[in-house]
């Protein structure tokens, strides 16, 4: 058997053991603790507005709105927010923009929608050219556009809203520098205001950022904002934990090394789940897996308050977002960089297999992880059935019944997964419950 074939029948078999519901990678003896396996899939029908050959392979962040258990993706190959209800997994629809959100342009940098989150009725969400709208979820009309100002065609991408103050922070990531936006919402009528361009870089803020702005998260006990930017000043292991205050202003940075910051979460005790977008090595250089140097991957929790490292977590893949799930007491990764993930270099070109991406599972209160869980990758492909590359870098979760959500690019390993999907991961404790009921 070729080397390739070895690498994606291992893969494949992985995977079969998390659909087939084992125990595989848990961290507790014996599953105990309530191990997280493949519970459905919900299958993502591909819209007339597609642009990634007819199935769903490129998406963004997810957000699940607590008060109405309904879950949102960022499904930039059919240029639409698809919109799940999470308690039943059940599609309920798929939201066009008006004018249409880009979809997939070719590049990240300029597509859309990308950052999603909802306070009903309003759904906001980003897309290219620096746009922000809101959607009224009682109609699906889009009642709100503004641009944050970017240079032509680079995405507005992920925000964070503050229900308090009705006040958005958005993240232009590709422009260089890049920026910030604090956005008023008008809480009756869902029009979008700008307010003030946080300019991230070292004349402005004193943040100088070499490698985009990533995830903003609001804090309702600090009452501030906090942004992940992935690289400060020219070395690849400095990243920080930037506060913004809702005046627009940085007041402080909190340095987190050796974990490129991507994704950004609140947890409990005002601690903050910084989700690590690079995979550094055992002697501090970004990892390079063609090289006999053993991979470290982390993710980091740090209190909002001050900035001290609570806990650094290693085991778990570098990816994208990162989720608190208050239900059941644990932090959620979505790693799309996994060492898990299969490769294999051919002269000068490393080609990576379908294979293994990581759910990862860890205890808020232990500050611990308990558990990985393989998710799955679809590279690019060329020739008539050309499409993008898939990754699992995508989480939120609904607190009510704990069920995981994952979107995943189309397969043919998952069930009902041919056109894309959004697998469900939970416990064997709420699959009995529910049977039960």
């Amino acid at each position: 058997m070729h080397r390739n074939q070895k690498l994606l029948c291992a893969a494949v078999s992985i995977l079969a053991a998390a659909v087939l519901a084992t125990d595989a990678f848990s961290m507790e003896p014996d599953g105990k603790d309530g191990a997280v396996r493949l519970l459905t899939t919900v299958p993502i029908p591909g819209t007339k507005a597609n642009t990634s050959n007819g199935n769903m392979y490129v998406f963004d962040i997810s957000f699940v709105d607590q008060a109405t258990q309904t879950y949102y993706l960022a499904d930039r190959s059919n240029a639409v927010v698809d919109v799940v209800n999470a308690r039943t997994n059940q599609l309920i629809t798929q939201i066009a923009a008006t004018p249409a959100f880009r979809g997939f342009s070719g590049t990240n940098a300029t597509s859309g929608p990308n950052g999603v989150v909802a306070a009903f009725p309003w759904l906001f969400a980003t897309d290219a050219n620096s746009r922000v709208v809101t959607i009224d979820l009682r109609n699906g009309k889009t009642v709100g556009d503004v641009s944050t100002g970017g240079a032509p065609d680079l995405r507005a991408d992920e925000l964070a809203y503050d229900p308090a103050d009705g006040l958005i922070l958005a993240a232009n990531n590709a422009d260089i520098p890049p920026f910030a936006t604090l956005i008023r919402v008008n809480k009756a009528t869902g029009a979008l205001a700008v307010v003030k361009r946080v300019t991230l870089d070292a004349i402005h803020t004193g943040v100088d950022a070499q490698n985009g702005a990533e995830q903003a998260v609001w804090e309702p006990v600090t009452g501030k904002f906090y942004l992940s930017i992935p690289q400060v000043g020219p070395n690849a292991k400095d990243g920080a934990v930037i506060r913004i205050s809702t005046a627009g202003t940085v007041e402080v940075q909190y340095p987190v090394e050796f974990c490129q910051p991507a994704g950004l979460t609140v947890g409990p005790n005002v601690d903050l789940l910084v989700g690590c977008s690079t995979v550094f090595d055992t002697a501090g250089n970004v990892w390079d897996s063609t090289k006999n140097v053993t991979a470290a991957p982390i993710q980091v929790i740090i209190d909002a308050r001050t900035g001290k490292i609570d806990a650094t977590i290693p085991g778990v893949g570098a990816g994208d977002e990162v989720w608190f799930n208050s239900g059941d007491g644990n932090y959620y990764t979505a790693s799309s960089a996994s060492p898990l993930r299969p490769t294999e270099v051919v002269g000068a070109t490393t080609l990576t297999a379908q294979g293994a991406h990581i759910l990862g599972v860890i205890g808020a209160r232990d500050q611990a992880l308990k558990q990985l869980v393989p998710t799955f990758s679809v590279p690019a492909t060329t020739g008539p059935l050309a499409h993008p590359a898939s990754t699992g870098h995508s989480v939120a979760a609904n607190a009510r019944n704990n069920h995981v959500f994952v979107p995943l690019g189309a397969n043919n390993v998952f069930p009902n997964c041919l056109t894309g999907c959004i697998a469900v991961y939970g416990t064997a404790a709420r699959m009995d419950e529910r049977a039960e009921r």
